[in-house]
Order: C-alpha cells, then structure tokens, then sequence
C-alpha cells in the first residue's frame, strides 16, 4: 500500500529559499517567529518538520501567508 510522506528536506528548502528572499539571517527570523535558532536550523536542513503553529509563525514572520509556502511544498513533491 502506497503511504504518501511529507519530505522534511522539500519543506526545509522552501521555508530556507523564503528566509533569503526577504534577505532575513536564521536569527532574525528565528526571533521574529519566536523559536530557537537551532530548531530553525534544523527544520531548513530537513531534520525536522515544522507544527502547523511553526509553520503559521515563521510565515507571519516573513509576511507571507502560510499557503504560499505550502503551495511551494506541493509544487516541489
């Protein structure tokens, strides 16, 4: 049976490509979005996968809607 899976790595690259769009360091954004840096870090290397709540908070941070990365995740996989 075929399980559909969410690469952490897609999610990563598309929330790290986002961050430097905006031209915002991980710490800034980690800041803003108020999480840890390393878990930002880790989360843009594809060790692990952001909550919706992370996810929502990183996209209010970098003033996008929360979709528009989502719709870049599905346009990667």
């Amino acid at each position: 049976m075929f399980m559909p899976v969410l690469d952490a790595k897609i999610v990563g690259e598309v929330i790290a490509a986002k961050r430097k769009q905006k031209g915002i360091s991980q710490e800034v954004l980690s800041g803003l979005a108020d999480i840890g840096r390393t878990h930002l870090s880790a989360i843009e290397r594809g060790e692990r996968k952001p909550t919706l709540e992370t996810l929502y908070r990183i996209s209010q941070a970098l003033d996008i809607k929360m979709s528009e990365i989502v719709i870049d995740i599905e346009k990667k996989l």
